[in-house]
């Protein structure tokens, strides 16, 4: 068998590189980064609503509690979930925004807001309720019926002020 003379036994192979050239590596890879992230960013801030400047006597969105609003308690609604055995429920109680010209006719209309509540809650399954994202949803369906029901002139929305799932 011949043997390589350029090889000695001894001979370890030698490594790449050291640690110059890796720290060269990640100063150009930072430097890109950041300079990536300096052009496409612009120069612009956006304002943010929570920072936005105040001392200009106007506020920066509208109150969600008007002055003129008032909020007609509805009486609570209990209603079974599903179609197996009445072993889940909800119960609710909500308000309904209105304005105080109209706050008579939420009263009056009161079992037609129920009904059309109730209709609507029982078409619900229980995966829809174990769903996060699923609440401000039933919410603005709530809202839709009650508009429905009373007019866009009479309801201005539903607040949900007590929710049980069993």
């Amino acid at each position: 068998m011949a043997s390589n003379p350029e090889k000695e036994p001894g001979d370890a192979p030698k490594s790449g590189g050291g640690l110059v050239p890796l720290s060269v590596l990640a100063v150009v890879c930072a430097l890109g980064a950041f300079g990536t992230v300096f052009i496409l960013s612009g120069g612009d801030e956006p304002t943010v609503l929570a920072c936005a400047d105040h001392e200009q006597g106007s506020p920066a969105h509208a109150p969600l509690a008007m002055d003129d609003y008032v909020y007609v308690d509805l009486q609570e609604i209990l209603v079974t979930i599903g179609n197996e055995p009445a072993t889940r429920y909800v119960k609710i109680n909500m308000s309904v925004i209105s304005d105080s010209e109209h706050m008579g006719a939420v009263k009056k209309a009161e079992p037609m807001l129920v009904d059309a509540f109730v209709g609507y809650l029982r078409a619900l399954t229980l995966s829809d309720f174990e769903s996060a994202d699923f609440y401000p949803r039933m919410r603005e369906q709530l809202a839709v019926r009650s508009e429905v029901v009373l007019g866009p002139e009479a309801s201005h929305g539903v607040l949900i002020t007590e929710f049980l799932l069993r």
